[in-house]
């Protein structure tokens, strides 16, 4: 078995704004491996400034991965510990080398197109007319879960922003996520969560900075408005340790992001561990290409939730790969007919 690793630089189809900044590009990487005829693919969709594997070395481990590729897909897993992102194009690339088609990777209903994945539309940050814009875009396409970015603008422009569509909209009809991206400060987050409870949200996410565990933890315990985890994850890689943080913050969701907290494995461990606490989940890409949300949303179709994912975000680069995923609706659909066009897997690449 052969492999190598490729960069791949996405474009952002329009500044995407974050309470950490304003993102015009992705950086991300490629896996792949070559056995006798087969070719497989995989996703390392590291995200700079919030991932744990953010690290000089990055490449360095990409290019060791490469080399002892013999070792198997275990113990490279292993030694990949603090690469959650190179952790997961591992996994997906090995099951694509296995799979009947390289982009087929859990074959179900969804990949037969008989049933797709509902997803909450992702308002970005920016200015109120902008933000105005896209929630309207959102409403009129069909959705009916909306999550807005907040943290970056005015707190009272934002509270405007979600009366507006509430005004609209009632929660049965339209179902409001927040995400502050640990924007608030301890000392302010719980007058700003009750008042951003008025609006009947249904969660937020990552409402003060992670590591401040006593802090968060008195949060979600008198919180008017549920409190999803998120950046609370990174990092976080013994179970035992997954575990202790959920038994102590006792969070009302977590928000799983695949790539980086340790691919499907990662994954189903905190799953787990939330099912056994009674704490709910979904899952969500972290702005990977068509490969790595692919890999994502078909893996994530098998877990039964009936909750909105946030899978919507493969039509936000302008040099993503062709593949059969479309947004429809609120719903993500594996369209068939849609060849995948990945230049990687040609055979002189």
């Amino acid at each position: 078995m052969k492999a190598t690793y490729h960069k791949y630089i996405l474009d952002f189809k329009r500044p995407s704004g974050t309470s950490r900044g304003v993102l015009k590009q992705k950086e991300t990487w490629f896996i792949v491996l070559s056995d006798n005829n087969k070719k497989g693919i995989g996703e390392c969709g590291i995200l700079r400034t919030l991932c744990i594997d953010d690290r000089p070395d990055y490449e360095d481990k990409l290019k060791w991965v490469c080399n002892n590729i013999h070792l198997g897909l275990d113990q490279l897993l292993e030694e990949m510990r603090e690469f959650p992102s190179i952790q997961f194009g591992l996994e997906i690339a090995f099951r694509s080398l296995e799979s009947e088609h390289p982009f087929l990777l859990f074959p179900s209903d969804f990949t037969e197109g008989k049933q797709n994945i509902p997803i909450n539309g992702l308002i970005w940050m920016g200015d109120k007319e902008f933000m105005e814009t896209q929630i309207n875009e959102k409403l009129h396409t069909g959705f009916d879960c909306i999550k807005m970015k907040i943290g970056a603008i005015d707190f009272e422009t934002e509270l405007e922003l979600l009366s507006f569509i509430r005004s609209k909209y009632n929660p049965d009809v339209i179902e409001l996520r927040v995400d502050a991206n640990g924007a608030f400060s301890p000392e302010e987050a719980m007058h700003k969560l009750e008042r951003l409870s008025a609006l009947e949200l249904h969660s937020i996410e990552q409402p003060i900075r992670q590591g401040q565990y006593e802090a968060m933890k008195r949060l979600c315990k008198t919180t008017p408005l549920p409190i999803a985890l998120d950046e609370e994850l990174i990092g976080v890689f013994d179970v035992t340790e997954k575990q202790k943080l959920l038994q102590t913050i006792r969070p009302q969701y977590i928000i799983l992001k695949p790539s980086l907290i340790g691919g499907i494995k990662g994954t189903n461990e905190w799953i787990q561990i939330a099912e056994s606490l009674g704490i709910g989940w979904w899952i969500t890409s972290a702005l990977e290409s068509n490969i790595g949300l692919n890999a994502i949303a078909q893996y994530t179709f098998t877990l039964n939730s009936t909750m909105p994912q946030g899978l919507g975000t493969g039509s936000l680069f302008t040099n993503n790969f062709e593949a059969p995923l479309l947004v429809t609706k609120g719903e993500l659909k594996y369209e068939k007919n849609i060849e995948w066009v990945v230049e990687y897997l040609n055979e002189n690449h």
